[in-house]
């Protein structure tokens, strides 16, 4: 499984030179087009996303995209604390548990 990141040329500028290599470039006016395509890609399981693009979304997408197991959709910088949560519902185990 792939890690991959959409979003503008100035947001997924740092994870190319990081050495991501799938990247999906998106402006306001095909964001919502370009994601769903990158959701259909069947090799992807990790895709980032800047959280604030996620604002451009109807609410249906949204939705469809915020309850995605495969791939799970991680939002980026807007300080989005739900990342433990999409792991475990995507993987079906909260790796962050701790023995007691």
């Amino acid at each position: 499984m792939d890690i991959a990141v959409i979003g503008s040329d100035e947001f997924v500028l740092g994870f190319r030179l990081a050495g991501l290599r799938r990247v999906f470039v998106a402006n306001k006016e095909n964001y919502q087009e370009v994601l769903l395509k990158a959701m259909e890609e069947p090799d992807i399981g990790v895709l980032a996303a800047d959280g604030k693009d996620l604002d451009l979304l109807t609410p249906q997408v949204k939705t469809r995209v915020m309850d995605s197991i495969s791939p799970v959709i991680v939002p980026v910088g807007r300080g989005e604390t739900d990342l433990r949560e999409k792991v475990k519902r995507a993987i079906g185990v909260d790796l962050y548990k701790e023995d007691e």
